[in-house]
């Protein structure tokens, strides 16, 4: 982040880009094209070669693109941005380009459905194999990795449970192997977490969530070393083609200009939300990192700057109680994103985390009576009255 953007509510509005560079435009130009000219042979020749700066052909690089690049890379204080066609197209970049056939990843012991799909999928094509651990101790992390271990890759807070990973605890084991460390910093975006200061090599956003926060686009972001990500610009990204279209790209540029107001008023409500909903007769559980009885509430406090606008929450009753709370709700909106400015709720067991076997969501904690809600920026009292008459129904 350039010294004279140092405060994350001006980088996130002027990081990356400068009006004077396109004709005093104040909103980034959209440059919604497939190649670029030349001005001759030569040039098109050195630009391949790698000898000269410039645009070739939009998979490899639009100016649009490039502006929300550079901002995503400031705001998580890493040296390279790169943006991808959706989040799953990010990790799977990502993961590919730190394994071979025969390695081995250690993630934390929740993963998101498709994350843990892809890592099977691994395994079964390459036998790339993975072990899931709960990340408690330095003992834990050293007793898993083996010599083949290429990634260790964490989410946090994990997807639905919310519990959470000391990030700087794993870095600081991960350095003493060379391994690098991927987080995914969906749940948290720049503004609440930022992986990179705590020592981790590789930080990833499912864009779709709190940076475009519009439920408009689908998009995912990565940020790291320019070595690293420079490598996966040119191999995992140019040759598979997850690349982000320039119009998703504004969508998010424009997004993030008021991920720090639309974050602490979905923090503002889910706090609210949350003492609600420990107190009713029908939740068993709340799951919230702002919680102070949350059993990683200290690591909340080092790492996190709130707690985020995501609850998860079990339900007194069984897998068709839970589906009845959802179906009784009224204004509130059934759908499996989250970050968006509607309240989301949805049934992880049989929704985001289904491709996941029963066996093993069940270690993870994702059990049928689980919900989770991402707390939207209506008025908090009429998201908990939908959400407590619904409850009084089950």
């Amino acid at each position: 982040m350039s010294e004279k953007h140092k405060h994350f509510e001006t980088a996130v509005i002027h990081e990356g880009y400068d009006s004077k560079d396109m004709l005093g435009s104040l909103s980034a130009p959209l440059f919604q094209t497939s190649t670029y000219s030349f001005e001759s042979a030569e040039q098109g020749e050195r630009r391949f070669a790698g000898e000269e700066e410039g645009y070739i052909y939009s998979r490899l690089g639009n100016p649009t693109v490039t502006v929300l690049e550079e901002r995503i890379a400031a705001l998580e204080n890493g040296e390279r941005g790169l943006a991808f066609a959706s989040g799953m197209a990010a990790v799977s970049a990502v993961l590919i380009a730190l394994t071979k056939a025969n390695d081995h990843v250690l993630c934390s012991s929740g993963l998101y459905g498709c994350t843990f799909g892809l890592l099977t999928m691994m395994k079964e094509k390459y036998n790339i194999s993975h072990d899931l651990s709960a990340m408690h101790s330095k003992e834990a992390i050293r007793s898993l990795i083996r010599p083949e271990t290429t990634c260790i890759y964490v989410e946090t807070p994990i997807n639905p449970t919310m519990k959470l990973i000391d990030l700087k605890m794993v870095a600081e084991v991960a350095k003493e192997y060379d391994i690098p460390v991927v987080v995914d910093n969906t749940f948290s975006s720049p503004y609440l977490q930022r992986p990179l200061d705590l020592g981790c090599d590789v930080v990833l956003h499912s864009a779709t969530k709190y940076i475009g926060g519009h439920g408009d686009v689908v998009a995912g972001l990565a940020v790291g070393k320019k070595d690293f990500m420079d490598s996966v610009a040119m191999t995992t990204q140019k040759d598979i083609g997850g690349v982000i279209a320039p119009f998703d790209a504004w969508l998010l540029i424009r997004g993030l200009k008021t991920l720090p107001v639309r974050l602490d008023r979905h923090c503002d409500n889910a706090e609210k939300v949350f003492e609600k909903l420990r107190n009713h007769p029908k939740v068993a559980n709340v799951y919230y990192p702002n919680d102070e009885s949350h059993p990683d509430f200290a690591i909340r406090q080092k790492q996190m700057k709130r707690g985020g606008g995501v609850i998860s929450f079990d339900i007194e009753g069984t897998r068709q109680d839970a589906q009845k709370l959802l179906n009784n709700l009224g204004f509130l909106k059934i759908a499996v994103s989250l970050g968006d400015t509607e309240t989301l709720i949805e049934h992880p067991a049989t929704m985001t985390h289904a491709v996941i076997p029963e066996e093993s969501r069940e270690k993870m904690g994702i059990t049928d009576q689980l919900i989770r809600l991402s707390v939207g920026l209506e008025a908090w009292e009429d998201i908990w009255s939908d959400l407590e008459q619904a409850l009084n129904k089950v």
